[in-house]
């Protein structure tokens, strides 16, 4: 779970099927800035994370 600097939580629904993995996930954004997409809902951004990435590199995508 990741939240920025207000009070909003982002989440990964699909990370584990996705083949995300905890422990590296924390090595490779602890402390750095992170570019987040959200899917866009009809009303509002979900909050669940489609794409996590730290600068050019994708950490995480749901997108093939």
């Amino acid at each position: 779970m990741f939240h920025d600097d207000g009070t909003y939580f982002y989440y990964f629904k699909k990370g584990i099927k996705h083949g995300l993995n905890l422990e590296s996930l924390n090595a490779k954004v602890l402390n750095k800035t992170v570019t987040l997409h959200l899917p866009k809902l009809i009303f509002d951004r979900s909050k669940s994370i489609a794409r996590l990435a730290v600068e050019d590199e994708i950490i995480f995508t749901e997108f093939d």
